[in-house]
């Protein structure tokens, strides 16, 4: 099951993606937020939730698309209490780069870079059993809701940065109930957004380089996903495509479980409000910067991946 959020006559209103073309609106006020409250309220499934409230109103996806009425597939309804964060260093990328990082955890720990000893880490230990706890991974904060621009938006870039760089991942949802627990919403796709030249000056400004906009979506995934997630992102320039390249996530692809990512960001109590909307990001293994594509004003990255359905689109946009 995969929902969509959209401005429905000046209202966020949740949606089924029925198929490719159709949407089914959902009869429930206050968007995807308030329906998953709702759900967790009443300790019932999101999924019976919403087949309980679908209305017979069937709308063109497309129209939606064309017509800019696509939104975040969930927002607060106040920005400062949804909180956007990553790991990194999450992923084992291709098979010919999996055998060659591989191959370095056989050096000596003093000859390894801060990132490959953390990438050791997640590999050693970045699956516990269901009983214990992993290694940490690379961890950061983004922002908060007012930095999430929807599919289909302007990808603003400031006028300090740097550089301005897609990282197609895997996304995280989640509310925290009234107790504080934090309840998985479900997945999607996202752009993580990130300034690769500022991080590449000097490991110790990654913090700086995270603090950008993102995008994620259109779809939001309700049911489990695959173990194995393949992908494409691609740099689109005056209409022809300049740069793409395929990406794998998913655990079978990945250094930690998501559990184990899980644990380690909601462990902290300041991440623990109840009512909170979290949005995380769960690490890349494929960067246009990596080939050395220098984006321009006007781009268009488009991150895909067949099982979130719909094609995440968002144009980037200098500020002067």
């Amino acid at each position: 099951m995969k929902i969509v959020q959209i401005d429905y006559d000046g209202q966020e209103r949740a949606a089924l993606v029925r198929d490719e073309n159709t949407l089914q609106l959902i009869d429930f006020q206050g968007g995807t937020y308030g329906l998953a409250l709702c759900a967790i309220d009443k300790k019932e499934s999101l999924k019976d939730l919403i087949l309980s409230c679908l209305s017979d109103e069937l709308l063109d996806y497309q129209d939606i698309i064309n017509k800019g009425h696509l939104l975040p597939p969930i927002t607060h309804p106040d920005p400062s209490h949804c909180v956007i964060s990553g790991t990194g260093l999450t992923h084992l990328g291709s098979a010919s780069a999996r055998s060659e990082m591989h191959a370095k955890l056989s050096n000596h720990d003093d000859q390894m870079t801060d990132s490959m000893k953390m990438f050791k880490l997640g590999v050693e230990g970045g699956k516990p059993e269901s009983s214990k706890v992993g290694s940490q991974p690379e961890w950061f904060y983004k922002g908060n809701g007012s930095i999430v621009c929807a599919p289909g938006a302007e990808l603003p870039v400031p006028s300090f940065a740097e550089d301005a760089g897609e990282e197609p991942e895997l996304v995280g949802v989640y509310i925290l109930n009234q107790d504080s627990k934090p309840m998985r919403v479900g997945f999607a796709i996202g752009n993580e957004f990130s300034d690769h030249v500022t991080e590449r000056s000097n490991y110790l400004w990654l913090a700086h380089s995270k603090l950008r906009s993102c995008s994620f979506g259109p779809e939001l995934m309700l049911t489990d996903i695959p173990q194995d997630i393949e992908g494409e992102s691609r740099f689109v320039r005056n209409g022809s495509v300049i740069w793409n390249k395929a990406f794998l996530t998913g655990e079978a692809n990945m250094t930690h479980s998501i559990s184990n990512l899980e644990h380690h960001h909601f462990k902290y109590t300041q991440l623990s409000h109840a009512g909170d909307l979290h949005i995380h990001f769960f690490g890349t293994a494929t960067l246009s910067f990596a080939d050395g594509v220098v984006v321009e004003d006007g781009d268009i990255i488009e991150i895909e991946a067949s099982a979130f359905g719909k094609v995440l689109s968002n144009k980037v946009r200098f500020d002067s």
